[in-house]
């Protein structure tokens, strides 16, 4: 059985273990840990694996370690506890003594005695230690540090040692890269960030001011306090940086996007994904460029009302929010020492957005928003300078008040296996796919059914050149959610066919649609 439990207002839990049969029911998992605690005497005694189990569940997500139960082949019996007081004594003398146990985390509302047929047992809830605490390790040595995976502890290796020690600082990315300069930035991803600042506040000062100053406003450059030497920083070079240098500083440094296709799909022509980006030498890799390519992938197919103002279609609904947000939470909340990637889904069945790196949070804390410990607060800063990603907890909230449009829901998780890693899943609701199924079906089908979706393409890319003249074939691809090359061949099309002219310069025309070249509305 699982233990059943519930949590009380401070946090400790009411275990509900009653009878024989939920003893014999009982198994360990990777929040559940039994140990007999019998003594040489038979009438209790702390054993000494109690403490990997609470270094273990202190590290990974907390849980309970029951003492008295006695195990045969993965089963339980009750054995009982006739000297609880001196299994408790024993318990916090050992638990306050930091030549044991690093960090204590237990007071009275973490152990309680249960009675169980004239036996009583005792159990322990071990709280999920908070990452200024963590490692919590035993024996007056970091090496002895546990994490709980399924039902057993394991040392963590001096590589997790460290990551653990790394998040009890609130900020790494601001740190100062020695011996660093503006050389080792992307050029052509600096101006388009520029580029953007001007977009977003055509106004503001450090849009066009000199670079150093830009970079030093943005927290990507800055003065190292010991050496007084300046350079630029993590988060500088992770936003902005050239390839090559990223991997200088982060070995496992990888982002990637997928646009899984459907079951018939893989099924037919064996896809792993219809669609990727990944750095590949063409492009920069770093973050920054990373979220170009990729934003307008993850939104082209959402279904929006078509809507022009001022010649402008308004396609920015809250779902897109929502998508560009958990995109953005992504990147700016992960531990890019790990050795996860950070890894974006498309797929008919809705988003799947991974980072390295567990929650800082607990996920229900995330979800109820108001609470914020951004792993990269520079980066985060380097995003709301272009009106990109949200502060003080909010950003959780926006996800899940755009992402209630589809009717969908919202899962937040995280995991130590394989690696450190969190997901955030945005599924859409029962048998609904992504609108991009339609198109997939152009594929599947073939024939006939692919003409068709040729042919209502047709006509948008005709009703947009209506509605704006002036449009570029660009633009018209993003709006769409096609490729430049597709529309061009479609555009090549409508013109042979006679429905649509170019009149004057590519840059300097405009589009003239025939009379009768859209259909008559029905």
């Amino acid at each position: 059985m699982e233990l059943q439990s519930r949590r009380l207002k401070g946090g400790a839990r009411v275990i509900n273990l009653k009878t024989l049969d939920d003893v014999a029911n009982l198994r360990e998992s990777v929040e559940v840990e039994c140990k007999l605690a019998a003594g040489a005497d038979g009438k209790g005694r702390l054993p000494r694996e109690f403490w990997p189990t609470y270094s273990a569940f202190a590290n990974t997500r907390g849980g309970i370690i029951l003492l008295g139960l006695r195990e045969d082949a993965g089963h339980f019996s009750l054995h009982g506890i006739e000297e609880t007081d001196r299994v408790v004594n024993d318990l916090f003398n050992t638990a306050n003594n930091p030549e044991k146990v690093s960090v204590n985390l237990l007071d009275d509302n973490h152990v309680r005695r249960l009675s169980i047929e004239g036996k009583e047992l005792i159990a322990v809830e071990v709280p999920a230690a908070d990452r200024k605490q963590k490692p919590v390790y035993v024996n007056n040595n970091p090496l002895y540090t546990y994490r709980r995976l399924y039902n057993g502890d394991r040392r963590c290796d001096q590589e997790r040692i460290g990551r653990l020690y790394g998040d009890r600082e609130d900020s790494r990315d601001h740190r100062v890269v020695l011996r660093s300069s503006i050389a080792d930035l992307d050029p052509e991803s600096l101006e388009a960030y520029r580029n953007t600042i001007r977009g977003y506040k055509p106004d503001h000062p450090w849009a066009n001011g000199d670079c150093l100053t830009l970079l030093r406003a943005l927290g990507a450059w800055d003065q190292d306090p010991e050496s007084r030497e300046e350079g630029l920083t993590l988060a500088g070079i992770l936003m902005l940086g050239q390839w090559h240098v990223i991997h200088r500083h982060f070995p496992y440094f990888f982002l990637d996007y997928q646009e899984r296709p459907t079951e018939e799909e893989q099924m037919r022509d064996d896809l792993r994904w219809v669609d990727r980006v990944i750095h590949d030498g063409t492009w920069s890799g770093n973050i920054f460029d990373f979220y170009r390519r990729v934003v307008r992938r993850l939104y082209a197919d959402v279904k929006v009302p078509f809507v022009l103002k001022n010649n402008v279609r308004q396609d920015d609904t809250p779902v897109h929010k929502a998508l560009r947000e958990a995109m953005v939470n992504a990147l700016i909340h992960a531990d890019y020492r790990d050795r996860a990637s950070v890894e974006i889904l498309k797929q008919p069945s809705g988003f799947v957005f991974r980072h390295p790196g567990v929650l800082r949070v607990p996920a229900a804390k995330a979800l109820r928003g108001g609470l914020s410990d951004c792993r990269n607060p520079s980066l985060q800063k380097m995003f709301l300078m272009i009106g990109l990603g949200e502060k003080a907890g909010s950003g959780m909230a926006k996800i899940q008040q755009g992402w209630q449009h589809t009717g969908g829901t919202i899962r937040l998780e995280d995991s130590v296996e394989p690696f450190d890693h969190t997901l955030l899943k945005l599924d859409f609701p029962g048998e609904e796919k992504i609108s991009r199924h339609s198109r997939r079906m152009t594929v599947n089908l073939a024939g006939n059914l692919a003409v068709k979706v040729a042919e209502m393409t047709a006509v948008k890319i005709l009703e947009l050149m209506t509605e704006k003249p002036d449009i570029t074939v660009a633009d018209i691809a993003v709006i769409l959610g096609k490729s430049k090359r597709s529309v061009e061949r479609l555009v090549h099309d409508l013109k042979s066919q006679g429905k649509v002219d170019r009149v004057g310069s590519l840059r300097a025309g405009r589009w003239v649609v025939g009379k009768n070249s859209l259909p008559k509305p029905t």
